[in-house]
């Protein structure tokens, strides 16, 4: 259920930028909204209180944001407290930020390597995802992981390319241990 309210109100406020052409001013806009939740931990605390009235929450909203943020924002922000939707703000406005990213055609990749790529490496995995892919442009993570022995794991979305030496020694073993030695 949380899925859905996050979805439907990440939705609705997608939207309003679509109609109003505020897209990239939104989404800004969203990132600064998000970073205050992720730097306080006491926001989320404070608006899922259930001592503390739903006025209140709203006006402490129009307090902290409303000299940061448009009034569109602020009034999403205030929309989803007076629908006691305050513990999926968070959600819905990471839903928004992908479907501005992939309205606007960039994709998120992770990429996960045995050791760390050096930066003419890292362009050529994302010239090759441009050429393999929809998206005009990628905002890239990259990670490193030992474990997987050589070549790399890529995710983008719910998708996973894995070209590690980890899975195919395992997919390797797997196979052996079907043979049946007469």
């Amino acid at each position: 259920m949380a899925k859905l309210a996050a979805t439907t109100y990440g939705d609705a406020l997608f939207e309003l930028a679509l109609e109003e052409s505020k897209i990239d001013a939104l989404y800004d806009e969203v990132l600064v909204v998000l970073k205050a939740f992720e730097d306080n931990s006491e926001l989320n605390k404070l608006l899922n209180h259930p001592k503390i009235d739903k006025e209140e929450k709203e006006k402490f909203l129009e307090n902290v944001f409303g000299s940061f943020v448009s009034k569109n924002l602020t009034g999403f922000l205030m929309i989803m407290v007076s629908k006691d939707r305050q513990q999926n703000i968070v959600d819905a406005l990471h839903y928004f930020c992908d479907k501005v990213l992939e309205y606007k055609k960039i994709g998120i990749a992770f990429v996960t390597t045995a050791a760390p790529l050096t930066e003419v490496q890292k362009e050529n995995v994302v010239t090759k995802l441009l050429d393999t892919t929809k998206y005009k442009d990628f905002q890239m993570h990259y990670d490193v992981d030992s474990s997987i022995i050589g070549g790399m794991v890529i995710r983008i979305g719910d998708r996973v390319v894995d070209s590690s030496i980890k899975t195919k020694l395992d997919e390797l073993a797997r196979q052996l241990k079907k043979i049946q030695l007469v």
